[in-house]
């Protein structure tokens, strides 16, 4: 892979980077050479990225051309939006107030150089915003009113850099640079690249480590070259060809920022930030579910004003639950009307919607894993020792989850089957854990999941190897079909 940096005139260009070209924009944009590049990375160091400028063009070019152009045009536009500044200095907050702390001064300017930045107190943020906006050199402005707040961001011109920090910059750009051309290298031999998104700070991820060497082993056997990639490597989505997020999801996380970035990039994404809008919010499964005719026990979406109609038609024992909650947490049992108006006052103080549902008693749910419209694996998920969910908590936080027998798809009731199916069409297609309780000959969908548990000896006990190779094979299929132009829908 070619990688480029454009400038307004290589004449003014103060830097010599090794392995890397620079050329000036009016060349990029026009001549045939630069057009018919198959691969490459393009850094645009234009002095201004305005609208229909030769630095707004030479990033439109670049996606048009299917190069990789750092900053791309979503974060051109997002640079001079004010809207973006405001929710980054709300995602950040913590961090600016810790990072900023010892400033004496209500004013602080913040430059940063390819994620870095020179005084090692301030490395974090910089890399954070660098981030959230991938723009190589980047300005950050700050103001303290009581609190310290983002006021701007914007490009640094080249010309721009002091004297005193150019020497910095030249180190910090042959270190990425470098960084590139290696993985470039290693990578030679694959036809495409995949990222793993893990975190090691998830306290319940959804592989363990063996599942995801066995997912890069599968991965490696398709010519895909996947590496395992973390939150802080948000900036190098645009080197891949494929997402696979292995991290608890949530919208207001990074996971969510992370899909949203890579399905901008063109990337193919499980799970895709359609699919997490969907499944982590319970108050819009039950809705999308029954509007569809997907069997659910009987439902009600709790607020102040039916609080009372809402027991009255459920009656104890009854299950309530927050709209985002995950493996079980947030999810409460009301045995009795005291119980229920200490859970209802609980929960929607945090959301003005809660969801209600009938009680229903089983030793086990089934899990159905569904993966592009299609049955994956299933088990049977049996509930923690004398409790009635899957996971049990006590006090401290600490965990004790119920066994998983893991059967034949073919052996599961096909009746659980369909309706998992079903289920996960309401949703996409892509990458699902359905769970479902049967209640004598009736079975009943509890939720949907996106980012199913894949553990190996667990959800793998009965394909094994080739449940990994299953999965990746349709990674596969939709790169194929991406570069194709065939719309994947995920």
């Amino acid at each position: 892979m070619s990688i480029l940096i454009v400038v307004d005139d290589p004449r003014l260009w103060p830097f010599e980077i090794p392995e890397v070209d620079v050329v000036d924009a009016q060349s990029y944009l026009t001549r045939q050479e630069y057009s018919d590049l198959r691969r490459a990375k393009v850094f645009n160091l234009c002095r201004s990225y305005r609208y229909q400028s030769d630095g707004y063009y030479v990033s439109l070019l670049a996606e048009a051309r299917g190069h990789r152009p750092l900053p791309g045009v979503t974060a051109i536009t997002d640079l001079k939006n004010q809207a973006m500044v405001r929710l980054i200095s709300a995602d950040l907050d913590e961090l600016i107030q810790k990072s900023l702390a010892r400033i004496q001064s209500d004013r602080f300017t913040l430059s940063i150089y390819f994620g870095r930045n020179m005084a090692k107190r301030y490395q974090r943020l910089a890399l954070h915003l660098f981030n959230l906006l991938p723009v190589p050199l980047l300005r950050a402005q700050f103001a303290r009113d009581k609190q310290w707040q983002l006021r701007s961001l914007g490009a640094i011109p080249a010309s721009d850099i002091p004297e005193s920090h150019r020497d910095f910059v030249v180190q910090v750009a042959t270190e990425h640079f470098a960084g590139r051309v290696r993985r470039v290298r290693r990578r030679a031999r694959h036809r495409y690249d995949m990222a793993i998104l893990c975190d090691p700070d998830d306290a319940e991820p959804p592989s363990n480590a063996k599942a995801i060497d066995r997912f890069m082993k599968a991965a490696e056997s398709m010519g895909i070259g996947a590496e395992k990639i973390g939150r802080d490597n948000y900036a190098r989505l645009a080197e891949f060809d494929a997402l696979f997020i292995r991290v608890t999801t949530a919208v207001n996380h990074f996971t969510y920022r992370f899909a949203r970035r890579a399905s901008g990039e063109g990337l193919v994404v499980i799970d895709d930030p359609d699919s997490i809008v969907k499944c982590t919010n319970k108050v819009y499964l039950a809705e999308s579910l029954a509007r569809r005719g997907v069997p659910i026990p009987r439902t009600r979406v709790v607020h102040r004003d039916n609080i009372e109609e809402t027991a009255e038609t459920l009656g104890f024992p009854c299950v309530l639950k927050k709209p985002d909650s995950a493996f079980s947490l947030g999810v409460l049992r009301a045995d009795n009307r005291q119980q229920f108006d200490e859970h209802i006052d609980l929960l929607l103080a945090e959301s003005d919607l809660v969801l209600a549902q009938e009680y229903l008693p089983t030793t086990f749910d089934w899990r159905i894993g569904v993966l592009d419209r299609r049955p994956l694996f299933a088990c049977r998920y049996y509930m923690a020792p004398k409790h009635w969910q899957i996971v049990k908590r006590d006090g401290s936080g600490k965990r004790r989850y119920g066994r998983c027998e893991t059967l034949p798809v073919e052996l599961a009731p096909r009746r659980a089957v369909q309706v998992a199916l079903k289920a996960g069409s309401v949703i996409g297609n892509g990458l699902y854990g359905v769970d479902v309780k049967q209640s004598g000959k009736q079975f009943f969908v509890i939720e949907v999941n996106d980012n199913p548990n894949i553990e190996a000896g667990e959800e793998d006990a009965v394909l094994k190897e080739e449940l990994y190779r299953r999965i990746m094979s349709v990674f596969l299929r939709r790169i194929e079909q991406r570069k194709a132009g065939v719309p994947t829908y995920g």
